[in-house]
């Protein structure tokens, strides 16, 4: 199979690989850049544990085709720690233990960062409403929802 090279900018690390038309980004992930805090789950886009951010938005890793992120910047979970520290939100999900088995965590982390990152105080509709491509088969979600609130009560909540 013939590969294409494509540059993409990964948690601020600009990469130039080469891929093949059908490789997904989340293999590329994964795999190619072994960054395994993204998680493979159903591999059809319908439970959310491969959630990363595309150029800021949330996107399914599993059914997106890594050469369609050719220029993009990516965001995974490893992305939000800075100097050994948690992002807010990584930071209130612990707080708040807004993870059980800790399977959706990633996933969940990083629709409730886009979330904040657009919305600094969203009401809980509107949480959930941003988790809800995000399966959780353990927590209920309650604690999930929490933790967004908390991280939206953490004074200048700024992008990064």
């Amino acid at each position: 199979m013939r590969c294409e090279l494509i540059t993409i900018k990964v948690n601020g690390e600009e990469r130039t690989l080469a891929v093949a038309p059908n490789r997904t980004l989340l293999n590329l992930l994964r795999e190619d850049l072994n960054l395994t805090g993204t998680k493979q789950g159903c591999d059809d886009g319908d439970c959310g544990a491969c959630t990363v951010l595309v150029d800021g938005r949330p996107v399914l890793a599993c059914i997106k085709l890594a050469a369609q992120c050719d220029g993009c910047e990516v965001t995974t979970i490893e992305g939000l720690a800075r100097e050994g520290r948690l992002d807010r939100v990584q930071e209130a999900f612990w707080h708040e233990g807004g993870m059980q088995c800790g399977f959706c965590t990633p996933g969940m982390i990083m629709s409730s960062y886009a979330l904040l990152q657009r919305n600094p105080h969203p009401t809980e509709a509107e949480i959930r409403q941003a988790i809800s491509n995000n399966l959780c088969r353990c927590t209920g979600y309650t604690k999930i929802v929490a933790a967004v609130k908390r991280a939206a009560t953490f004074a200048e909540f700024t992008q990064r």
